[in-house]
């Protein structure tokens, strides 16, 4: 999910602040990671726009400053029940098959939020590429 702007673009904010972000932004900055997947109900919730093709998005670190800008180059609004490999894969973290994507997001989503995660919970599955890195992070705010 995203939150408050910079230079224009939304800011990408993966996962919270912490080990799991640094290791989110450091795939991205290494290609490894060009995949992400939001509830949308959190989108829905907070009142905010999911992602469209074309999009630029400004990534932070754990310490909130700008690392990068991706732009998403595709969204859809998918099942969880049905991700399929190649997306699991794209997110970067080292996800085998669909059942450690599913397990790893049972983890994280269940982990914050009061409600169950199944195969009906909906999922912003948004593709992106890296555009740039910066070579100095910027403070966000």
């Amino acid at each position: 999910m995203a939150g408050g702007t910079f230079d224009g673009m939304r800011i990408a904010e993966f996962a919270f602040p912490g080990p799991l972000r640094d290791g989110l932004v450091a795939a991205i900055l290494r290609g490894d990671k060009t995949a992400t997947a939001g509830l949308a109900a959190e989108y829905e919730e907070d009142g905010e726009p999911v992602p469209e093709p074309g999009e630029l998005q400004v990534v932070v670190d754990s310490e909130g400053r700008v690392v990068a800008v991706i732009e998403t180059t595709e969204v859809a609004l998918v099942r969880a029940g049905d991700v399929d490999e190649r997306f699991a894969r794209d997110e970067g973290e080292g996800f085998e098959t669909v059942a450690d994507w599913r397990a790893a997001h049972e983890r994280f989503f269940g982990g914050y939020r009061n409600e169950p995660f199944t195969d009906d919970t909906l999922i912003v599955a948004e593709r992106f590429r890296l555009v740039e890195v910066y070579a100095e992070p910027k403070p966000a705010k």
